[in-house]
């Protein structure tokens, strides 16, 4: 297997896997939770060299980091682990909005240890930028987390690149997670080139584009798939349509690979660079299987231009959420 790691940022670098994994959808948002079954995909991912888990308090809520807590019991070693804050819900689901204050960096950051059942976390995420608090309060509060030997290195997500350069200055920021893939690719126009700048990796969640990527949806998703609301543009309607359009173009030329879709998708991210270290969701061993295996393919140039003429950057019909007011721009 090639490139069985890479390194997140360069003042506070942190190697992890090539390619991480996503547990949300483990307990929330993609159908009825199955924990089993998201412990045994995570035992996978572990033995297969996936070792950079990425969670959040908010997924569950609340339950999701117990999960990962679980599956790793006994393997922390072996695990590079990423988890969030900022998005404050109650037990019972109910959003609050978005909490980047001092005094909730510090209670979100002992909950998330206690659920985890771990003494460090090795990545601590701002999960979204909140508009009403300076972010150098947020990473000052991060950065005392830090000094206390609760968190070794700090990411943002969904973070502008005014919002990155005036974090960075307060405390080396090691990752921004934010969407990118053959689908969502604003990201190239400033904050790429930012985070190239500074010194800061990339960390893409929904590398295959929440699933359209990878073929294998051809219809909007059943109920209780949060991707068949409208919070989810892209699978409503004729702009579903436009994008499996688009995802046909992918398949013919995976198919001149001899991979799937998705697999094509996550070698094209893979490909975007060293610092960059995709996340891709699943639930199920099989889907981790397959998404472990774009690892070994090599994209040239040429097949690098191909997925580009594919997909044209603004081909991709509706906006990545029908609300975009959570994201920092």
């Amino acid at each position: 297997m090639t490139n069985s790691t890479r390194t997140l940022g360069t003042t506070s670098p942190l190697t992890v896997s090539s390619l991480g994994l996503g547990c949300m959808g483990m307990s929330e948002f993609y159908g009825a939770p199955d924990e089993a079954a998201g412990i045994a995909t995570i035992h996978r991912a572990l033995d297969l060299g996936i070792t950079f888990l990425d969670t959040a308090d908010m997924y569950g809520p609340f339950t999701n980091e117990q999960l990962v807590g679980k599956a790793i019991a006994g393997r922390r070693d072996e695990v590079q682990l990423a988890t969030k804050f900022g998005n404050e819900r109650l037990p019972d689901g109910t959003r609050l909005g978005v909490n980047g204050s001092p005094d909730y960096v510090r209670r979100a950051c002992d909950a998330s240890l206690q659920r985890l059942g771990v003494d460090h976390i090795d990545l601590y995420y701002q999960h979204r930028v909140d508009k009403t608090v300076p972010i150098e309060d947020t990473l000052g509060a991060m950065k005392e987390l830090v000094e206390a030997g609760k968190v070794r290195h700090l990411g943002l997500s969904e973070a502008s690149a005014e919002t990155i350069r005036r974090a960075h200055a307060v405390h080396p920021v090691t990752a921004l997670q934010t969407e990118y893939s053959l689908f969502t690719r604003d990201l190239e126009d400033a904050i790429l080139p930012t985070l190239r700048e500074l010194g800061i990796g990339l960390v893409p969640y929904s590398p295959l584009g929440r699933g359209l990527l990878t073929g294998a949806i051809t219809d909007t998703p059943a109920e209780g798939d949060s991707r068949a609301t409208a919070y989810f543009p892209r699978f409503q309607g004729d702009n579903l349509v436009t994008n499996l359009a688009l995802v046909d173009k992918v398949r013919e030329l995976a198919t001149q690979h001899g991979c799937t879709p998705g697999q094509l998708a996550l070698a094209w991210v893979l490909a975007q660079g060293e610092d960059v270290v995709p996340i891709p969701g699943t639930k199920r061993v099989a889907y981790l299987e397959e998404n472990a295996a774009a690892r070994d393919i090599t994209l040239s140039a040429d097949d690098l231009a191909a997925l580009d003429a594919a997909v044209p950057r603004d081909a991709v019909a509706g906006d990545r959420y029908g609300d975009m007011s959570t994201i920092d721009a």
